[in-house]
C-alpha cells in the first residue's frame, strides 16, 4: 500500500465467504454491500468478520458462499443510532479482493496495523484467574477530517504497558481482528445475542513522549 492516506490503517484477512451480500448504503451512485467472512484462528475456532464491498469490486448479485477470498483494506467505524443512543459499528472496508483456492498452510490469515491516538482512558483489569487485560479505544485519522474509532484489547505485559497511556498518546498497534459474542439485556425478561468486534493486540509501540511529560504523569 503506497497511498499515504491509508498507511495508518492496514488490514489483510483471508477466509471463507459465508453469507450473501446485503445492501449497506450508496455514495455518489456507488453501492456498498456487506458480506460475512469466516476467518480461522490457530486455536481451531474462527472469527466472523463483516466486510464492506463496493459493487465496482465484485458482482454483488452472485452467490460466493463457500469460496475463499483475501481482502486488503482498512478497519472502519461509523456511529449508528439505535435505542436512543449511538452504537459503534465496525467492518473491514475492502480496497482489493482476490479469490484464493485455499489458505496456504502457516500463512497469516488475519493481520491489522494501526497508527492512531488514544481517545479514552485505558481500562485495566484482571480476570478471576489473574490474567491482565487492558481495553483501549484508538482514533485513527482518515482523509477529509474523519476518524475511525477502533476498540483494542491487550493482554499480559501489553496490558500493563498500555495502562500507562493517556488520552492523546499516539501509538502503533499490530494484531488481528476478532469477533466476540455477548448477551445484551434488553429488558427484565429479554436478552439478545450480539457480536462485538475488536483488535486483539499482539504488539504495541509508543510514538510520542506524552507519557514522560510531568503534566501527564
Amino acid at each position: 500500500m503506497t497511498d499515504k492516506v491509508i498507511e495508518n490503517n492496514q488490514v489483510v484477512i483471508m477466509g471463507e465467504i459465508v453469507s450473501d451480500f446485503s445492501f449497506s448504503h450508496e455514495i455518489f451512485g456507488e453501492g456498498f454491500y456487506m458480506v460475512d467472512v469466516k476467518v480461522e484462528r490457530l486455536s481451531d475456532s474462527n472469527d466472523m468478520i463483516p466486510v464492506m464491498v463496493s459493487e465496482r469490486l465484485i458482482d454483488v448479485t452472485a452467490d460466493y458462499r463457500g469460496q475463499n477470498i483475501m481482502v486488503t483494506g482498512q478497519f472502519r467505524s461509523y456511529n449508528r443510532h439505535e435505542e436512543r443512543k449511538n452504537k459503534l459499528v465496525l467492518s473491514v472496508f475492502a480496497r482489493e479482493i482476490e479469490f484464493v483456492d485455499e489458505t496456504p498452510e502457516g500463512s497469516k490469515t488475519n493481520q491489522i496495523y494501526l497508527d492512531g491516538y488514544i481517545c479514552k482512558e485505558p481500562i485495566y483489569r484482571k480476570t478471576p484467574l489473574g490474567r491482565e487485560i487492558a481495553d483501549l479505544l484508538l482514533a485513527v485519522n482518515r482523509p477529509y477530517g474523519k476518524s475511525d474509532y477502533i476498540p483494542c484489547i491487550c493482554w499480559g505485559r501489553n496490558a500493563r504497558y498500555a495502562n500507562n497511556f493517556h488520552v492523546g498518546t499516539r501509538c502503533e498497534i499490530w494484531g488481528r481482528i476478532q469477533s466476540r459474542e455477548y448477551m445484551k439485556k434488553l429488558s427484565e425478561d429479554q436478552v439478545e445475542k450480539r457480536v462485538a468486534y475488536e483488535v486483539s493486540v499482539s504488539k504495541l509501540e509508543l510514538l510520542d513522549n506524552l507519557m514522560e511529560d510531568p503534566l501527564h504523569a
